[in-house]
């Protein structure tokens, strides 16, 4: 097998995922991406199930796809009517694309217990809708919905299901495993027979609820199916469909079978993310291919391999999907990955130096304390410039203080103030500010302060603010860390600190960020 289609049904069967909703601008934005990555189908929604895809599939008629095919997707015809007078059929047949995918039961307990309807008046209903639309030029895809399970069940049954599809025009039958809950091995087997028996192209839609569906979209595809339907994260109903991107990739570079453009996967990474944040979901750092641990190295022995040869722990060159590889700062990371980012900062320094030793140990000592710079590289370059007697004295902290004043009933409509007070150069400062929160005050007023020392930090604000609890058990007195990421709207870095104090943890982290912009920019400290 040389190529294999991919279907993507973000728009559809994503947006049935829990917390997820697209907007009009959305699917529109999610459809170039898609095609730009090379998708062969993108279904688009139901036209006869409410205004919003009615609108879309108008908007659609305007858009020009460079590579895709839209996608109608609906339902058999209703029992007992007759096709021409069922209106989602008629809205598919007029959603103007050319490409319809119909589903319908192939499983005889769903007929007769769900829709409840004789197993021959389902099968007529298969034929006639495919008919209908063939018959008007359209392409079907018959989605043979539950096929796997009916196939257990009732496999003469469900055979029949997909032989009334290919009498009523059919081009490629779909096997559908759509409660997710049969493992690959049978999916396999099942796959390998349907292919056999039929000359019509088959196709597969896994859901995920054993987690299994990237598994056996593969297998299936070395069953000898020729497309895959899924979502490019694995978006969908209750625990997802199958993962294009990860579908993609293993086709691409484990199977050597075509799929998507041959110059996208280099964009797969970023465009994933960039769906993630148009479906306002943060995608797991330990997604495979794409997320942003799939290529960090944090054990001492991994990061030395690494090193030494990528391909002692890396399955694949990252660059390919346009991912990277991530020496992560830690206390079991050692000596290597010190010395390599030393080296990115000063690049002539001898990794003999007598100072390496003390600096582990107080990396160490600080990750036993609660800090983690993972996501803080700002912070662990700061602390490199201490033991390298490079760090630069720009301001001493005379004292901070906030205060909320509760003006109304309303706690979240409260201001929050902040007093800091410097010395800069011999000379003290001190201002305040208000701001949505304690930090925020506190993070105006710090730059606020400094300004007319150091008019760089004007550009300069707080972009994000997580905290974490180290020790819930320990309640109040529990040890938290704060990471914030701080712009100027060119580059972003940041900085941890950690205290049993959330606004000393802050101030922590709110000084450094402004010591490493400055110490970055090349700015000199203020002089006496």
């Amino acid at each position: 097998m040389n190529s294999v289609e991919l279907f993507d049904s973000t728009l559809r069967d994503g947006s049935q995922g829990e917390g997820i909703s697209f907007s009009l601008p959305d699917k529109l934005k999610i459809v170039k991406l898609l095609d730009d990555l090379g998708m062969d189908y993108i279904e688009a929604g139901n036209p006869g199930s409410n205004p919003k895809d009615i609108q879309f599939f108008e908007l659609l008629k305007n858009v020009k796809l460079k590579h895709s095919k839209v996608v109608a997707f609906g339902s058999t015809r209703r029992v007992g009517v007759c096709t021409k007078d069922d209106d989602n059929v008629v809205a598919l047949n007029n959603c103007g694309v050319d490409t319809i995918c119909i589903f319908g039961k192939a499983w005889d307990f769903h007929v007769t217990d769900i829709i409840k309807t004789s197993l021959a008046e389902n099968l007529r209903m298969i034929e006639d809708t495919i008919r209908f639309l063939s018959d008007n030029n359209k392409e079907v895809f018959f989605d043979a919905e539950h096929f796997y399970d009916g196939y257990e069940a009732n496999s003469e049954y469900a055979i029949k299901c997909l032989e009334a599809a290919i009498k009523g025009g059919a081009t490629k039958l779909i096997l559908c495993e759509t409660r997710g809950g049969m493992l690959c091995n049978e999916t396999e087997r099942i796959t390998k027979a349907m292919v056999e028996r039929f000359d019509i192209p088959i196709g597969v839609h896994f859901h995920n609820d054993c987690g299994v569906a990237i598994a056996s979209s593969l297998l299936s595809v070395v069953a000898g199916a020729t497309q895959v339907q899924g979502t490019l994260i694995g978006f969908g109903e209750r625990c997802g469909n199958a993962d294009l991107c990860a579908v993609a990739c293993n086709l691409k570079f484990k199977l050597g079978i075509d799929c998507l453009l041959e110059d996208s996967f280099k964009d797969i990474t970023h465009v994933a993310h960039e769906l993630g944040e148009i479906a306002n979901q943060r995608i797991s750092n330990n997604k495979s291919f794409i997320g942003r641990s799939a290529f960090a190295h944090k054990g001492g022995m991994h990061i030395d391999g690494i090193r030494k040869n990528p391909k002692s722990f890396e399955h694949m060159d990252p660059s390919l999907v346009g991912n990277s590889r991530r020496l992560l700062v830690s206390e079991v990371a050692g000596k290597a990955l010190l010395l390599e980012r030393i080296q990115k900062i000063y690049p002539s320094f001898d990794k003999k130096d007598k100072r390496i030793p003390s600096m582990i140990k107080e990396l160490k000592d600080l990750e036993a304390c609660g800090y983690q710079f993972e996501g803080a590289n700002a912070s662990f370059d700061l602390l490199i410039n201490k033991y390298l007697h490079s760090a630069k004295d720009y301001f001493d902290l005379v004292y901070y203080q906030t205060s909320c004043q509760q003006s109304n009933e309303d706690m979240l409509d409260s201001p929050h103030a902040a007093l800091v007070k410097v010395e800069v150069a011999g000379k003290s400062a001190i201002t305040a500010a208000e701001g949505q929160g304690p930090v925020n005050a506190l993070d105006k007023a710090l730059r606020k302060v400094l300004e007319p020392f150091y008019p760089q930090l004007k550009g300069v604000h707080l972009s994000d603010y997580k905290v974490r609890v180290l020790d819930s058990l320990d309640a109040t007195a529990s040890v938290v860390r704060v990471l914030i990421e701080s712009s100027d709207n060119e580059k972003s870095w940041s900085t941890v600190g950690v205290n049993h104090d959330i606004i000393a943890a802050s101030w922590i982290a709110l000084r450094d960020s402004i010591i490493w912009y400055l110490q970055d920019a090349g700015v000199e400290p203020a002089i006496k």
